[in-house]
């Protein structure tokens, strides 16, 4: 049994990514929230590469979520993932929770993503 929160969210993060593998053709949009910021990469697991990234943190994405909801950062950061994956190219993802239930800053990210127009 698990002792702590983290590890139990480490034990479903394994369960989780037995079954969700991310394609060229659809990538993996993967999800890592911390106390302050939340993290969202795309990521090609057959070449082992980073396609896209995303996050509150740093200097470039201060000014349009600074004073705002950790939820409604999520939501942003949800909109501008979607935004570089369709200029790149991607419209399909497969989404990978990383251990994290979905709700909270985490749904928001993914509705987020969807309304912009990825699918998955």
């Amino acid at each position: 049994m698990a002792k702590t929160r983290l590890e139990a969210r480490k034990r479903r993060k394994v369960r989780i990514r037995q079954r969700v593998k991310g394609t060229e053709e659809r990538p993996r949009l993967s999800v890592f929230r911390s106390a302050r910021h939340i993290y969202v990469q795309v990521i090609d697991d057959e070449r082992n590469k980073v396609l896209a990234a995303a996050s509150t943190a740093g200097k470039a994405n201060q000014e349009p979520i600074q004073g705002l909801k950790k939820v409604e950062q999520a939501k942003k950061i949800g909109a501008k993932i979607a935004e570089v994956c369709l200029a790149g190219g991607t419209d399909q993802v497969v989404f990978d929770r990383n251990g994290y239930k979905y709700h909270g800053r985490v749904k928001a990210l993914a509705d987020a993503a969807r309304k912009a127009g990825l699918k998955f």
